[in-house]
């Protein structure tokens, strides 16, 4: 058994920081399933093992953790690190985990760690992962600090690496697609004089997962229960190989007033999926 240090992720620690002193009213066995279904023991194992790693070198310790082959394809395409500029990087969201670790891996190598991701606040629970990001929460305090945190993000020296989508893909008419793109990328490359990348991402889930997704909408559950079974999604996917697609950077002189900051969002997004 692993020794519990700061390094471990903890569901107990997760839900008495979500839910104050309503965690002690969730009952034991659904604890006990959340704890499987996120692979807390396999997690914690890599976290262990990679604890002195931080960035970039963990992330790569992640893909190596994963038994994870990833084939890029435009690689040419990426901006040189030393023209002394900043970039906005956007990718579709198809897999919720994995293709998160491996752009940050090959964002990180190509630009030395100088990135930051936008990404679920739930994320910052594991320390190697935490200095890259600026995290996203819905709700509470945060949820009035977001704006100026994306702000600080886009205003300094890192490149941006983002999912517009905000949730991973969906399977809609028998195909596995983003959710509409929202603009905040478009207005912040705007502002910060930003070229946007479009990467595409090559994957999927599995078919449960977007049965529990579909089933979520269906009945108009506020709560994303599907995100629970990413982690699981996660391990279901070890091993494979997956293709990334870079496209030719877009000048942020592209997004002019003849189409609306959401428009853009979705010509971008349009553009991801022609990658592939």
């Amino acid at each position: 058994m692993i020794e519990v240090t700061e390094h471990t992720l903890d569901i107990d620690a997760i839900l008495q920081s979500k839910m104050g002193d309503k965690a002690k009213r969730v009952p034991r066995f659904l604890v006990n399933w959340l704890k499987k279904i996120m692979h807390q023991e396999e997690l914690n194992e890599f976290l262990w093992m990679a604890r002195d790693k931080q960035g970039t070198p963990w992330l790569k310790a992640a893909t190596d953790f994963l038994s994870m082959k990833i084939v890029v394809k435009g690689r040419e395409n990426l901006p040189a690190k030393d023209d002394g500029r900043q970039y906005t990087f956007v990718s579709n969201h198809p897999l919720g985990g994995i293709d998160g670790i491996a752009l940050g891996a090959i964002i990180g190598e190509t630009y030395d760690d100088n990135f930051r991701y936008l990404v679920n606040d739930l994320l910052m629970n594991l320390p190697g992962l935490a200095p890259l990001c600026i995290p996203i929460n819905k709700t509470g305090k945060q949820s009035r600090d977001f704006p100026a945190m994306v702000e600080a993000g886009f205003k300094s020296d890192h490149h941006m690496l983002m999912f517009p989508a905000g949730l991973c893909s969906r399977k809609m008419n028998g195909e596995i697609h983003d959710l509409p793109w929202t603009k905040t990328f478009i207005t912040k490359s705007i502002q910060s004089q930003r070229d946007v990348v479009p990467i595409y991402f090559e994957g999927r889930n599995s078919e449960r997962f977007y049965r529990i997704a579909n089933i979520c909408k269906a009945l108009k559950l506020k709560v994303n229960i599907a995100m629970l079974f990413l982690s699981d999604e996660m391990f279901r996917n070890k091993g494979k190989t997956f293709e990334v697609h870079i496209g030719k950077p877009i000048p942020y002189q592209t997004f002019d007033k003849s189409k609306t900051p959401m428009e853009w969002a979705k010509y971008v997004q349009d553009e991801v999926y022609k990658l592939r």
